[in-house]
């Protein structure tokens, strides 16, 4: 599903038009970005939860030419779905 798909469907869902529910995504993203921002994890009830995570500096080795790299300290999304859904998605249900 892409994002036009996704906002019609969201649209049709709560009775506004795609291009207040366009608006409306869009601040839910930025809200959620500022939060990772912050080093704030976002928890979505019934669903699950996003949170940036730091991952530290490290040092890798190239196979073909066992050159070694320093890696740089970098933040990485995450996201824990809620056991409801882990349940559904093991189970094949739709």
């Amino acid at each position: 599903m892409n994002n036009k798909e996704f906002i019609a469907e969201l649209s049709e869902r709560m009775g506004y038009t795609a291009k207040d529910t366009q608006h409306l995504v869009n601040n839910i993203i930025n809200a959620m970005g500022d939060a990772f921002q912050e080093d704030n994890a976002v928890l979505v009830p019934n669903f699950g939860i996003f949170e940036a995570k730091k991952k530290l500096e490290r040092i890798i080795v190239n196979p073909a030419t066992q050159q070694r790299m320093l890696v740089p300290p970098k933040l990485v999304l995450n996201f824990k779905p809620n056991q409801t859904w882990k349940d559904k998605l093991k189970g094949g249900s739709k």
